[in-house]
């Protein structure tokens, strides 16, 4: 009853962290963001993307980017219950984020159960709680569950996936069909899961190959119920557009690792061993191995965090410093014990990273999300070792064991840290980072709206990025609405580019259409070249007082 109790206690502790001013922090939606909840808005109109593909399942078609669609699906409900807003965009990935943090408790329980031992379950029941509570107050995963992020629920449908496989091994094998759809589902969800979740799939299935053999009704049903929910996609897996991304950012199509290798083998004149040593599956080879380690930088996890603001305040890393000696504790002790299924862990770990080993730009918080709750379950395991060495000492200060003054202090450090970065990210964050948002775009689209018809048409600059999908999700144009007057570009690379729809054109030099059209309202960033007789109508701002948008008329 006292375990529940503390679950519950550390849910809603997750629940207020990740939904609190939910829709106004971060002080934007991205257009990723954005284009999901458009997505979820016209799919609960008539069933269609914003292109008018009807109940896209393989992919969903988004800038030029072809997205596995369950994030558009799993926003159908909070914006018809919502409206189409920030708060209902993100919900999805604020509710799984929380859900995470509940089942990672059952999770790390299940992954150090040892009936050989036949240990108390009090002991897996304490590192399940830790890890539950380290993950629900994680900068890492807070960050990433209150923005419209699918890694987000990618990680809840791996770490639903995973426990389900050691019930099924240990409990009930019809578990192991729950285990296959979530497995496949994290497929329709986020690139990285492609390669993350078949790679645990198959080290599970050879390590646990004889308990499966014995389940081998339950295997081939869970196999083939995989294989039908996959099959709908399959053909897409295979195409190019399902790679497109991967090309885009992949190592391994970086030309300057073969211009290197070639002028380092004609400054040995084209000697023949030159072309051995200085060979392209070795540059390759290296350029992962180093891809792959940046991940683990230790500035990266416990110091500043990921460099890109939308995944990190910057001032803290993906976890907090504090957990850096217990990971370090609880890697060592856990390689050495070896209990239970201790080696899903690093297992996991190391998975989770490849894919983003493979891109060029490292470390990346979004791309290596898979590997939560390794982390934090290594931390876990870390401090539950200390805990069980301290304990046996019985010094005593001023009257209290030692044991209790490091409970005090240690608590009082963490609570530190935890508020720090509370206090970062809702006091300062907002205005340091808001143009890494997007911000200015609603606030904007608000005033062009009242005027739009005292114009014949509204040029917008397109130097933010995607403008027209901010204007059909602030106006709440109709899907059809939008698809009957969209003027749509689709350019030999696969990219899709929307220049205008109704009485909206959006272009990199908006000034084109000065002279073409009586009466326009330009809507331009502040830094472009204004003309000296235009006549400037409003100008838009970030949250640190930096103007971002201007509007004026000639």
């Amino acid at each position: 009853m006292k375990v529940r109790f503390i679950l519950l206690g550390i849910v809603v502790v997750a629940f207020l962290c990740r939904f609190w001013q939910l829709g106004s922090n971060p002080p934007s939606l991205t257009w990723d963001e954005v284009a999901w909840g458009y997505n979820a808005y016209s799919l609960g109109i008539d069933g269609r993307d914003e292109f008018g593909k009807f109940l896209p399942h393989d992919f969903l078609e988004s800038f030029g980017d072809y997205k596995p669609p369950v994030y558009a699906y799993l926003a159908i409900i909070p914006v018809k219950l919502f409206g189409l807003t920030e708060f209902a965009t993100r919900f999805p990935s604020a509710f799984f984020g929380t859900l995470t943090v509940f089942l990672t408790y059952f999770l790390t329980k299940e992954i150090f159960y040892d009936p050989k031992k036949k240990q108390d379950d009090n002991y897996s029941s304490f590192i399940g709680l830790l890890s539950a509570y380290i993950l629900a107050i994680s900068p890492w995963h807070i960050n990433l569950s209150r923005a419209a992020f699918e890694a987000n629920i990618v990680t809840f449908f791996l770490v639903l996936g995973v426990w389900m496989f050691l019930l099924a091994i240990r409990k009930n094998r019809w578990y192991l069909i729950v285990s296959a759809i979530a497995f496949v589902l994290s497929l329709y969800t986020f690139n990285t899961a492609r390669i993350v979740a078949p790679l645990l799939v198959a080290g599970f299935t050879v390590f646990f190959i004889k308990q499966l053999f014995k389940k081998k009704k339950e295997l081939f049903l869970s196999a083939l119920v995989g294989i039908l929910l996959l099959l709908p996609t399959l053909s897409f897996l295979f195409s190019s557009q399902a790679s497109l991304r991967f090309r885009e950012v992949n190592i391994f199509s970086n030309s300057e690792v073969i211009k290197t290798i070639n002028q380092e083998v004609a400054n040995d004149n084209n000697a023949w061993w030159s072309k051995i040593i200085h060979n392209r599956r070795f540059a390759y080879s290296t350029d992962f191995i180093n891809h792959f380690f940046d991940n683990l930088n230790p500035s990266f996890l416990f110091v500043k965090g990921d460099g890109n603001p939308k995944f990190s305040t910057q001032d803290v890393g993906q976890m907090y410093i504090w957990e850096l000696p217990f990971l370090i504790i609880g890697t060592i002790f856990l390689l050495r014990r070896r209990e239970g299924n201790w080696w899903i862990v690093p297992f996991w770990l190391l998975v989770g990273i490849i894919p983003a080993a493979t891109a060029r730009e490292t470390p990346h918080a979004l791309r290596i999300e898979a590997t939560l709750p390794t982390f934090q379950i290594l931390v876990a395991y870390g401090v539950t070792i200390f805990v069980g060495k301290i304990a046996k000492f019985n010094w005593r200060i001023l009257n209290l064991q030692v044991t209790t003054w490091i409970f005090i202090f240690g608590g009082i450090f963490i609570l530190f840290n935890f508020l720090y970065y509370l206090h970062g990210y809702y006091i300062h964050y907002p205005k340091e980072f808001s143009g890494e948002w997007q911000y200015g775009y609603k606030e904007s689209i608000a005033f062009v709206e009242k005027e739009k018809d005292n114009y014949d048409e509204i040029a917008i600059t397109d130097k933010m990025g995607r403008p027209y999908i901010y204007y059909l999700f602030y106006q709440k144009v109709l899907p059809s609405d939008f698809r009957k007057t969209a003027i749509i570009n689709r350019n030999s690379y696969g990219f899709t580019n929307v220049e205008g729809f109704n009485t909206y054109r959006f272009l990199n030099k908006p000034e084109s259409l000065a002279g073409k059209k009586k009466r326009v309202l330009f809507v331009v960033t502040a830094d472009s070249l204004i003309p000296k007789k235009a006549e400037i109508v409003k100008k838009f701002y970030l949250l640190n007082g930096m103007p971002i948008l201007i509007a004026y008329k000639l």
